[in-house]
């Protein structure tokens, strides 16, 4: 049995692959201590990890207010990059860690790709680490997703010539300070590629799809696993009437916990598309104030759903495409309508439409006629269904998390760790 330090960012989206990376290990008897915060205590504990909240949020996945801009095309006030920000902040991420497990002896530690310094505290605990990859789009994806709709990764440094001056003469000053203040603190070297610090790679590195569903294998080297959608059987229970659903063609809507509350008013362009339609729209919104919509009577709409249950009823979807929604679609072979919104959403979706698996709409031109018209065909076009189905297979046949594991346990073998 070896100890495992475990870090994620605190967001579904990051957070839910190393749930199901967590409980496998633990299984095979790791034993894994888990950082996260209180809100995901329950799932973290359902594992069988040891649970400890970190001083503070941090979920740097939170818009600023410049990256809240609305689906409706509102402009808000610039704020502070959330992403570079948390890059000048290391106290939060390293020093108070660090703080909270003196004392405490790991054999390895898996991380977040995206937590900031992740390699760095690797190299301070002097212990090798796996990588736990979330977001598989390289920069190179990114570079070649659309402009102008929403903010991307690509505002890590905005490709505008004046945003990338403000980070070549601000940031990049700010941020080499921090890195010889770290440098010297915990002897240490660290990249001064920004960017590279939220892409962390590990000695091993664990990518949650297969080699068929990306775009050019070309950019992993060996040390990446592919292992399937971070589909696992989660412990933690949400009610929900399914007796509405018997008998009922199904569609599920999700836009996810993050860009959902900033695109309120795309919810009612789904009342708009299907309130008339002779269907049960079942529709998550996370966070997301409804109170001046009116509900049509034949949909369901919850915070929070049993996803994999409703997938399995569901006669089509409409999704943001993120990572784990995408994972979660592709895997129960279910038809879906992607409107992409930020972040790698529009490296998933387009990757999918290439392979025949979905319908990319522009958030920023939807219409309820276009929602209900790309919905109806996704529903009776089997070449949909059948596109869908060869990624499933692919992702099946990546082996998931018992291949994770399996690549962990021989990594620790050549590494001389304990088993």
């Amino acid at each position: 049995m070896a100890k495992v330090l475990l870090l994620s960012i605190p967001s579904h989206g990051h957070m839910n692959p190393t749930l199901g990376l967590a409980g496998a290990l633990v299984k095979h008897g790791e034993e894994v201590t888990f950082f996260s915060s209180e809100e995901f205590r329950k799932p973290v504990e359902a594992t069988g990890a040891r649970f400890i909240c970190y001083k503070e949020d941090l979920n740097i996945f939170k818009f600023s207010q410049a990256q809240a801009a609305t689906a409706s095309g509102k402009k808000k006030p610039a704020g502070k990059p959330g992403f570079i920000n948390a890059l000048l902040k290391p106290e939060r991420f390293v020093d108070h860690l660090m703080e909270q497990i003196r004392g405490m002896q790991f054999d390895y530690i898996v991380h977040a790709a995206a937590y900031p310094y992740a390699g760095m505290i690797a190299q301070a605990l002097k212990i090798p680490a796996v990588s736990s990859f979330a977001v598989f789009a390289t920069m190179k994806d990114f570079d070649k997703m659309r402009k102008g709709k929403t903010w991307t990764p690509a505002n890590l440094i905005p490709f505008s010539w004046k945003i990338r001056l403000l980070y070549l003469l601000f940031y990049r000053r700010k941020f080499g300070k921090v890195r010889r203040h770290l440098q010297d603190k915990y002897k240490v070297q660290i990249s001064t590629d920004l960017l590279s610090h939220f892409f962390n790679k590990g000695e091993l590195n664990i990518v949650y799809t297969s080699r068929y569903f990306i775009r050019d294998n070309s950019q992993y080297d060996d040390s990446f696993v592919f292992i399937g959608a971070p589909v696992y059987e989660k412990k933690y229970q949400v009610d929900f009437p399914f007796e509405k659903l018997e008998g009922k063609k199904v569609l599920y809507i999700s836009l996810g916990t993050v860009f959902g509350n900033y695109a309120a008013g795309v919810y009612e362009l789904f009342s708009q598309a299907f309130a008339d339609m002779d269907i049960t729209v079942v529709m998550t919104a996370y966070g997301v104030d409804l109170s001046a919509m009116k509900i049509p009577a034949n949909f369901i709409v919850r915070d929070y759903v049993p996803q994999s249950a409703i997938l399995e009823r569901s006669a089509a979807a409409i999704t943001h495409a993120g990572m784990n929604s995408i994972g979660d679609l592709l895997y129960a072979n279910v038809p879906f309508v992607s409107i992409p919104m930020g972040a790698d959403q529009f490296f998933l979706a387009e990757r999918a439409a290439e392979l025949g698996a979905t319908i990319a709409l522009d958030v920023h031109t939807l219409t309820p006629a276009a929602l209900r018209a790309a919905t109806e065909k996704v529903m009776t076009d089997r070449s949909y269904v059948v596109s869908s189905r060869k990624i499933s297979d692919s992702f099946r046949e990546a082996g998931g998390y018992e291949k994770a594991v399996k690549e962990i346990f021989s990594w620790k073998q050549a590494k001389g760790i304990k088993q």
